[in-house]
């Protein structure tokens, strides 16, 4: 006999639920592809995603400073080409001044003046200097960019020779005393090289090397100035200086309204018509026919007579048709050294329709010069026939 009752309950021994593997849980059905259906697209493997992403934001960023690269660059650019055209915007008034302020240009221009005497040229010499000084005060004061500190000082340079070289002009000229004028010219010329020098030191030490330090620079469309002040050497030269000093001293001297005493006196040579490379001398006693070109001119040839050097004297001409002036001209010879002769010439004639075919006169007279007792000689009358050149 059993000791197990059959009708026993065992339920206590209930089987646990069964579980699915995990292998089994992430499996998924496929539906099946119909045939000739489109294929779908293959997923990408895990990562991809991630990995594009970032290789986005690194070529973001590649951009990104290269873009702040050339923006510095360019503003870096900009900020150099700015300070280079600043300075030179400043120097070019500098030097405009200074090439104004005793240049030959202005030097022929004072001694021309009829009005000009010694002293007056002494101190339009010392004005040019002190213009010279005040122009280099500007500059001293003027902050160029640091590779141009030493071309800057030769712009001072330049200013200080001028300004010192105008100085001692004015100087030796107020010691010229009883020098002859040989002597005084030979002294001004070498005075006057130091002017020259100051063009070189300006051309060679400072345009030149600015320009090429620009240049070295990346700067363009800046241009250092040019700054020359003899622009004309033969207004420097000795027998300029010499001409100059004997009318202005022969001037100064003659302070007293009574001349020296001797012969003064100027006197006709001749008159010429002078058209086309063709002079015809112009005759007192008998008609002359004078072919009528744009380029006629009448040359008259006098000479200083006397003794004595001679300033200021007056020559005019004078066109007359039948007693009616058409024609009237003159002009000053601010020197002529004793028996020397001088050649003036009136020239834009513009004569009008009835000077042609009737017979005119061409007058010609010299100024009395001080002292001057003789004066038949100072004035010729030649009658023309002006003529239409063909």
């Amino acid at each position: 006999m059993s000791t197990y009752d059959d009708e026993t309950p065992l339920e206590f021994f209930e089987e646990p639920e069964t579980l699915e593997s995990p292998e089994r849980q992430r499996r998924r059905m496929r539906p099946q592809r119909r045939p000739g259906g489109p294929r779908r697209p293959t997923p990408p493997p895990p990562g991809a995603v991630a990995l594009a992403r970032l290789a986005g934001f690194v070529a973001l960023a590649i951009a990104v400073v290269l873009g702040l690269v050339f923006w510095v660059g360019s503003c870096q650019g900009k900020s150099t080409y700015d300070q280079y055209k600043s300075y030179m915007d400043k120097v070019q008034p500098i030097a405009q001044s200074s090439a104004s302020a005793g240049g030959t240009a202005a030097l022929a221009k004072v001694v021309n003046s009829t009005k000009l005497t010694l002293t007056g040229l002494q101190a339009k010499l010392e004005e040019w200097s002190r213009q010279q000084q005040q122009d280099y005060d500007d500059a001293l004061r003027l902050v160029p960019p640091a590779p141009l500190q030493s071309a800057h000082q030769q712009i001072l340079a330049t200013l200080q020779l001028r300004a010192i070289g105008l100085t001692d002009l004015a100087d030796k000229l107020a010691e010229s005393g009883t020098k002859s004028p040989s002597k005084v010219a030979e002294i001004l010329v070498n005075q006057a090289k130091l002017l020259s020098a100051s063009d070189l030191v300006w051309a060679e030490l400072f345009k030149q090397p600015a320009t090429q330090t620009m240049k070295r620079a990346g700067v363009v469309g800046v241009i250092a100035p040019p700054s020359k002040l003899v622009t004309n050497p033969v207004v420097i030269s000795f027998r300029a200086f010499k001409v100059v000093y004997r009318r202005l001293h022969a001037t100064s001297g003659s302070t007293s309204s009574t001349p020296a005493r001797g012969l003064h006196g100027s006197e006709i040579v001749s008159t010429s018509a002078v058209a086309g490379g063709t002079t015809k001398v112009l005759a007192t006693s008998s008609p002359t026919t004078v072919n009528v070109a744009a380029s006629l001119v009448f040359d008259v040839v006098f000479k200083n007579g006397g003794n004595f050097d001679e300033t200021n004297i007056p020559v005019t001409l004078t066109i007359t048709v039948f007693k009616n002036t058409v024609y009237t001209k003159k002009q000053v010879v601010r020197f002529i050294g004793k028996q020397a002769e001088q050649t003036v010439t009136f020239g834009n004639l513009q004569l009008p329709t009835r000077a042609f075919g009737a017979q005119a006169t061409v007058n010609v007279d010299i100024g009395k010069v001080r002292g001057e007792a003789t004066l038949s000689n100072n004035h010729d009358s030649y009658p023309v026939f002006f003529s239409l050149s063909h």
